[in-house]
């Protein structure tokens, strides 16, 4: 499969399990499916909390998924909203745990590009684990 056919097929994945997204309160429904560099998939969804603090996002659920199934090589995320919208800053976070040079592929509800960058790029001057070593 063609690089572009690969894209969409994350991104429509992304789109499909953005309806499971349980929003009641923002109805702000986000997917996100992410591709591991062993060729694995994982999705994730936003679920909302009556305690706004304890939701999570689906860039985070999608990660965490694949980390509980013994994964740590991440290349491609796709995300959908709506409109496009960005991942907030504790997604950069913790995409950026697992490498800056993912690319990240933010899409609208149509399942059109709106933008497409690096880790690197969404979370410029990153905190890593390599400004931990050493103390």
């Amino acid at each position: 499969m063609k690089r572009k056919e690969e894209e969409q097929a994350l991104i429509d994945l992304a789109n499909e399990a953005r309806k499971r997204a349980y929003v009641p309160y923002s109805h702000y429904r986000v997917g996100a499916a992410l591709r591991t560099k062993n060729g694995r998939i994982f999705t994730g969804v936003n679920v909302e909390s009556a305690a706004y603090p304890t939701t999570m996002c689906a860039e985070r659920v999608a990660i965490y998924k694949a980390v509980s199934e013994g994964e740590r090589e991440f290349e491609v995320m796709a995300v959908v909203t709506d409109n496009g919208g960005s991942p907030c800053g504790s997604c950069r976070q913790v995409m950026a745990e697992f490498g800056l040079e993912m690319r990240v592929l933010i899409a609208n509800g149509e399942g059109e590009i709106v933008k497409e960058m690096t880790v690197a790029e969404l979370l410029p001057e990153a905190f890593t684990p390599k400004h931990l070593e050493n103390g």
